[in-house]
């Protein structure tokens, strides 16, 4: 069977620069079905999930549904949910949990101040503390919003917490449904596609020790999508796979072409070529798509360190 994950692994579709954008991750346990757009249509109720998303637009915030995989029955009184919050941008990471009985209680959060990587409204909105457990690996298994999040989401999700991974949830869209199954890690935020369970124990093997590992990096939701692009660039021209080591100070350009500036915490600086291009032929975005798309592909053209004086300059 032809699906749109299968097509985009045969022509090779590259994934760095594909991964969703947030500074902060907020996370809510959810039980139950989860629908296309899951915040209005699950068993949250949905004037709650409009609020969040009101609440969380423009403030670099994304709101996500996560439950434990297995069975997903909701016998209409959830025990008290779990709820994460994570910033993702270097020099400033953390990742949060609280435990509530009244997810309403979230309203109550300082979305621009979860943004901008204050973490003290989570603390005293909902008595947050930071996350002392495994780092989280949440892999998307929304199938109404694409069918392979599900037919191959759900089954890497149960293998990892068959491993005894503690930290791992199913997670609502993430975006990309094409490289499933996709996987964001918590706190460093940074995405995986086409995820096998050996590498994403890998990948939080590295976690635990402050690493990232490159290989299937989609790129770190804490960048724009060319900047996600630069970043991983300067990791494989360098071998650099400290978490918090480099940052993207200034993008440059617009669409198809920019160039982004990454500095190392040492004091280096390169200024990256990112060229946006088109993935052809044309083929299915999603499996649901009534149309071929040729989805933008962030290709780049030049890595180049910078000298102090073409700083200056």
């Amino acid at each position: 069977m032809s699906t749109c994950t299968t097509v985009s692994r045969d022509l090779d579709e590259p994934m760095p620069g594909t991964a969703a954008t947030a500074t902060t991750w907020l996370l809510l346990e959810q039980p139950g079905p989860w629908g296309a757009k899951a915040l209005t249509s699950s068993h949250l109720d949905p004037s709650l999930g409009r609020a969040l998303e009101e609440a969380a637009q423009g403030t670099g915030v994304r709101v996500a549904l996560i439950r434990r995989p297995g069975p997903h029955a909701d016998f209409g009184t959830p025990p008290p949910r779990q709820v994460y919050a994570a910033h993702t941008v270097p020099g400033g990471v953390w990742l949060h949990s609280a435990r509530t009985d009244d997810p309403g209680r979230l309203l109550d959060l300082d979305f621009a101040a979860l943004g901008r990587g204050d973490h003290r409204t989570f603390g005293t909105a909902l008595g947050g503390t930071p996350h002392t457990g495994d780092p989280l690996a949440l892999v998307c298994t929304n199938g109404k919003r694409d069918r392979c999040c599900a037919l191959l989401g759900r089954p890497l999700a149960a293998e990892l917490a068959a491993s005894g991974l503690d930290g791992v949830w199913e997670v609502t869209h993430l975006g990309g449904h094409r490289f499933s199954p996709t996987v964001l890690v918590l706190p460093y935020g940074y995405a995986y596609g086409r995820a096998r369970a050996h590498s994403v124990e890998e990948v939080l093997h590295g976690v635990q020790e402050g690493r990232i590992v490159v290989d299937g990096c989609r790129g770190s939701s804490a960048w724009e999508r060319p900047a996600q692009a630069a970043e991983l660039a300067v990791r494989r021209a360098t071998g650099e796979c400290a978490a918090e080591a480099l940052t993207v100070v200034r993008t440059q350009g617009e669409a198809p072409r920019w160039e982004v500036t990454v500095t190392h915490v040492d004091g280096r600086h390169w200024r990256v070529v990112v060229v946006q291009g088109a993935s052809l032929p044309p083929r299915p975005e999603s499996c649901g798509a009534a149309v071929l798309g040729s989805p933008a592909r962030m290709d780049v053209v030049a890595v180049r360190e910078l000298r102090p004086a073409v700083l200056v300059g």
